[in-house]
């Protein structure tokens, strides 16, 4: 037996046509009822068409799914709105400070200097301090002043004050000498009444009387005081002497006036070479 007898024989296509034409004869009639049927009827009776090996569907195939809900596209995001930009306030310009001018105090109405610092100063007999001293409130009208430094001569006088400023300078170094009492000359025979002064001059007795005199300081050969007896006693050198008394029978008065004049001479005779 060859070998081409023992090989099987292909079934015949001859026998299976009327039985695939009876199946695609009810496959289109099922597509026809179904509406699925493609339009090309002879692609069914030359076989299947090749595979398409694109990605692309056919473009003749209907589907029936339902369309997909289609969901409202979201709003695109609105694109804000540029912030406009906020101008940098002006700065404010500093502030110009202008000096506070202080109030101008009032301006003292008595002052007192001296060539002594720490001068004692009294006005009306009130200790009110010391050199350089100024005072703002004093009452008007006439004060007794009284300027004193231990070791020299004091300054004694009368002063006013007014709505203008007073100053008075007190030099206890410079010898002065201005001094005066109301005195009773005594004489021999009576007595008279007068007013006795000193200056750097001398010692000067007025009287509505004769008996008016003056007399340097250098012509003095005695000058003393009995306090008890409240009596000056003044002699001129190689003259006449002269007694004198309180007014008032006092001898406080007298006392100063003595001082006054015995610190002057000793002031001259430490200067006079």
């Amino acid at each position: 037996m060859s070998i081409l007898q023992d090989q099987p024989q292909p079934p015949s296509t001859t026998r299976k046509s009327p039985l695939l034409l009876a199946t695609l004869i009810a496959i289109v009639a099922a597509a026809a009822y179904f509406e699925i049927l493609p339009t090309d009827w002879d692609a069914w009776f030359d076989g299947p068409a090749p595979a398409n090996t694109s990605a692309d569907p056919p473009a003749r195939t209907r589907s029936r799914e339902p369309a997909p809900e289609l969901t409202p596209a979201s709003p695109a995001p609105e694109t804000p709105e540029p912030t406009p930009e906020t101008p940098e306030p002006t700065p404010e310009p500093e502030p110009i400070f202008e000096p506070t001018v202080p109030e101008s105090s009032p301006e003292p109405l008595l002052r007192i200097s001296s060539d002594v610092p720490g001068a004692s100063v009294f006005l009306d007999r009130e200790f009110l301090g010391t050199t350089p001293f100024e005072i703002v409130e004093v009452s008007s009208g006439f004060h007794r002043l009284n300027v004193s430094a231990e070791g020299y001569q004091g300054f004694v006088d009368t002063i006013e004050i007014s709505d203008k400023p007073l100053l008075i300078e007190v030099r206890f170094l410079e010898t002065q000498l201005d001094t005066k009492t109301a005195v009773v000359h005594k004489h021999r025979f009576g007595s008279c009444r007068g007013l006795l002064r000193a200056d750097l001059n001398g010692m000067h007795y007025e009287t509505d009387a004769d008996d008016a005199f003056s007399i340097t300081l250098s012509e003095i050969e005695v000058h003393t005081i009995d306090y008890l007896d409240h009596t000056l006693t003044l002699k001129r050198r190689g003259g006449r002497t002269y007694n004198f008394t309180d007014e008032q029978e006092t001898a406080d008065a007298l006392f100063v006036f003595h001082r006054d004049v015995e610190r002057a001479r000793e002031q001259l005779a430490a200067t006079t070479p």
